[in-house]
């Protein structure tokens, strides 16, 4: 049996508009990302339709249960947390913005930006480490909702580096080969046991965005 997983970046947050690096940070939803948790509901009662979804499953932190919230309530169903789902912690990074670290000490930007795990930031979760936990919190959803679908909402970073784990991608090229997984859009996979399959990438859930929600999603780059 095959389990469908519908993978949800949360929705944008006030650090967006600064870029700045939210891991372990338990940062709010700006009007914007909430707005974003309410397409999402729409969209996955939407996709119910054709195709039930039969849980709701979200990262322990604010920004993403927030998000999972309303699509929960419109599916009629309650949110499970999961603690595996968290996002990667940034240490040396976390909370500043590219342009900081860098007039403090640009080689190990530089470093970052080459190659994510053997140039990950001092004091941060190593993205080996990242792809364990993701991934294996991810196969235990999986695990019980096989022949299902359910929809998970987590983080950025984590989710890039899990998904690059379970494809069989180097996990130090996640920036590179997955630049961003938008606020609130889908990426959608199969899982059956250890094998993944990739079945649509960063599905928007919006039908109409105003173009300043655009430029704010847009900036939410970093990880």
């Amino acid at each position: 049996m095959t389990a469908r997983l519908l993978l949800v970046r949360h929705g944008q947050t006030v650090w967006h508009a600064e870029n700045r690096y939210a891991g372990i940070s338990d940062v709010p939803l700006t009007d914007a990302g909430l707005r974003q948790a309410e397409e999402l509901a729409r969209w996955a009662v939407a996709r119910s339709r054709e195709a039930p979804v039969h849980a709701v499953v979200s990262s322990p932190l604010g920004r993403a249960r927030r998000t999972a919230g309303p699509a929960a309530r419109a599916l009629g169903l309650t949110p499970v947390v999961h603690e595996g789902l968290r996002e990667a912690d940034f240490g040396w990074g976390e909370g500043r913005t590219i342009a900081e670290m860098t007039a403090d000490d640009p080689e190990k930007v530089r470093a970052f930006q080459e190659d994510a795990e053997t140039g990950a930031f001092p004091g941060s979760e190593p993205p080996g480490a990242v792809a364990a936990r993701v991934c294996a919190a991810l196969r235990e959803v999986a695990a019980e909702h096989d022949g299902r679908t359910a929809l998970v909402v987590a983080h950025n970073t984590a989710f890039r580096i899990a998904l690059c784990a379970m494809l069989g991608i180097p996990v130090g090229r996640y920036r590179h080969v997955l630049p961003r997984l938008d606020n609130a859009a889908v990426t959608e996979i199969e899982v059956s046991g250890d094998r993944t399959a990739l079945r649509a990438l960063n599905v928007p859930t919006a039908v109409q965005q105003g173009a300043a929600d655009q430029t704010a999603t847009a900036a939410g780059l970093a990880g």
